[in-house]
């Protein structure tokens, strides 16, 4: 029988030509949809320390009342003295009828027994900070651009800490988790080390030359994989009922990438094969069927908890007390902390009703975005098990990826739109606690191209399509790209930008090889790039969202008051003039827009 040999072009990815080799050998089966209870899950026990806290949180808003009240400041006290002394001296507190205790009594109660949120992280100055490092940002020829690259480069000595040894002797006393190296925090109330903002800090230290910084970050969440098993959303006690968007493997491969360091590789490669195992299993993973009845095995984003968030909890139970009865009142916590867990916290694209946060749905969206995340977790994997000399483990990942990059093209991608959009799955009445249907959500979000970001998706046709879809789909605006198209107040909807958005969508172009969506990554990185500098030139900071209808303004709307620093935001800034440079000269005023 003569053999067959089958041909493919060169033009393609070597990934891509794997898959598609298994795609061929090994076709999909056809096999029934996975039923799963969505509202049963699991829930991270709370402490006592985080129960005293949510009560002082209570007492400090019927107390203080609601004007610029953080309600995330209350949990991140640390106490001066033991759990038991601290509560019986709250416990005396005179109260009125509503809860509220004298100003005055409160006040001195705090300054007596609670040291101040953040007091626990304590300043220390990067070891590998230089003023000026040697090669940085050679592209960027505008001295004005190069004095204020400067300036954020800078910033990272303010972002800079370690925890508190206290923290480690006397955890029943703190909400922080110890961590023994030094950590970069995003900036303003986020007072500990983040999880996916990490990533972008990452990226800037890399282009700062502060390789030892950088890798301390990924040292510190992988001891927090080691105790958890997962990445916790922040290094807090109160979140460790979520993750957040997972991208330990990009940081690791982006270090990796710079230093060549196998042995880090060597020792960072069994967190990475325990966290892929977290979103790929219990109630994160979803098996539904495509239009052709092939079974596909996604994840979705699922929060380990039901109560009130202890950071936001008056919030929460403000929002709740509009629902009928506990079981209601279960599941919107549920709902809020595992939208929470996406990083989007909130946004539209997570609710049935977009002017009703009760309305949140994020257990019910197979996310394109968190999908994307693990393709590139399992390409990251097989490429750090190859480096690590595990032949058998690389090649198991590269055959995952080839299974969800299916996926891609069958649940998430939609022709007539040229984008990946996410899918709601409906609740099956004759499946029990299980899984009946899905739909595409034809709503436009940033998300929608995040997939660019992935080399598996630059093949000519599709890069050429979706650019042209990003150009007509209303996201982008003068200073950069749109969350969504909806303007609901929530802080992950228009007009808001945010840095790691503009960037994953951004390198995503530049990197397609096409020579079209470089030009548009270079427009997109420009209008960023000068809304971030006006900005910066008319408040003296860098901040955490921007209003891309307006150059020069930083966003707003969510939950709490516009956050300043900022990690990520800096760390995309500087990656940006790494890629792209600044030509001597470019205006930097609006009207070059």
């Amino acid at each position: 029988m003569q053999s067959f040999q089958f041909q493919i072009p060169n033009l393609f990815p070597l990934q891509l030509q794997f898959c598609i080799f298994l795609s061929l050998t090994f076709p999909m089966m056809a096999t029934p949809p996975h039923c799963i209870p969505n509202h049963s899950g699991p829930v991270t026990p709370s402490t006592p320390l985080l129960t005293f806290l949510e009560r002082l949180q209570e007492t400090a808003l019927q107390t203080f009342g609601p004007i610029n009240f953080d309600a995330k400041l209350y949990v991140d006290l640390p106490l001066k003295f033991d759990l038991s002394t601290t509560e019986q001296a709250f416990d005396s507190l005179p109260r009125s009828r509503s809860g509220a205790a004298s100003v005055k009594e409160l006040e001195t109660l705090l300054e007596k027994y609670f040291d101040g949120a953040g007091d626990d992280l304590i300043y220390v100055e990067p070891v590998d900070f230089v003023a000026e490092p040697k090669g940085f940002l050679p592209k960027v020829e505008n001295q004005e651009v190069r004095k204020w690259a400067l300036e954020v480069h800078s910033l990272w000595k303010n972002l800079s800490g370690r925890v508190s040894d206290s923290v480690k002797e006397r955890p029943d006393q703190h909400t922080l988790l110890f961590l023994r190296d030094p950590v970069i925090i995003p900036g303003s109330r986020f007072r500990e080390l983040y999880y996916w903002d990490s990533y972008w800090v990452i990226r800037g230290l890399l282009v700062s030359k502060m390789y030892n910084t950088a890798k301390a970050i990924v040292t510190n969440l992988i001891s927090l994989v080691e105790k958890y098993g997962f990445v916790p959303n922040g290094a807090r006690a109160y979140y460790t009922n979520r993750s957040q968007p997972p991208l330990l493997s990009s940081m690791v491969h982006e270090l990796y990438k710079t230093t060549k360091d196998d042995g880090f590789v060597k020792r960072s490669l069994p967190a990475l094969l325990r966290e892929y195992h977290f979103w790929n299993s219990g109630m994160h993973k979803v098996t539904i069927q495509d239009s052709k009845a092939h079974r596909h095995t996604l994840s979705r984003y699922y929060a380990m908890w039901n109560k009130p968030r202890p950071e936001s909890s008056t919030i929460d139970k403000e929002f709740a007390s509009k629902l009928p009865d506990d079981t209601e009142r279960e599941i919107f916590y549920r709902e809020v902390a595992s939208a929470a867990e996406s990083g989007w916290d909130f946004s539209t694209r997570w609710m049935r009703n977009s002017s009703d946060l009760t309305s949140l749905a994020a257990t019910f969206v197979i996310p394109v975005d968190l999908n994307a995340f693990l393709l590139k977790m399992e390409l990251d994997i097989a490429f750090l098990a190859k480096v690590a000399g595990d032949k058998d483990t690389a090649e198991h990942f590269l055959e995952a990826s080839c299974a969800r990059k299916r996926a891609f093209s069958s649940v998430f991608w939609n022709e007539e739109k040229g984008q990946w959009l996410d899918c709601w799955i409906s609740y099956s009445s004759t499946c029990k606690d299980g899984w009946e249907a899905w739909e595409q959500n034809q709503n436009v979000f940033a998300s929608n191209f995040i997939p660019l970001w992935i080399a598996l998706f630059h093949s000519d046709r599709e890069v050429e399509k979706v650019v042209r879809s990003l150009e007509t789909s209303g996201l982008l605006c003068a200073a950069g790209i749109a969350t969504s198209l909806t303007n609901s107040g929530q802080q992950w909807d228009f007009p808001n930008g945010w840095a790691p958005l503009q960037h994953m969508i951004i390198e995503g172009l530049a990197r397609s090889g096409s020579v079209k969506a470089k030009l548009v990554a270079e427009t997109i990185a420009a209008r960023w790039l000068r809304t971030n500098y006006i900005s910066y030139k008319k408040t003296g900071v860098m901040h955490e969202k921007y209003d891309v209808e307006q150059c020069g303004e930083y966003g707003g709307g969510g939950e709490y008051q516009p956050q300043t620093g900022f990690g990520w935001t800096n760390g995309v800034v500087l990656a940006l003039l790494e890629e792209f440079g600044w030509p001597h000269d470019r205006k930097l005023d609006c009207e070059a827009q």
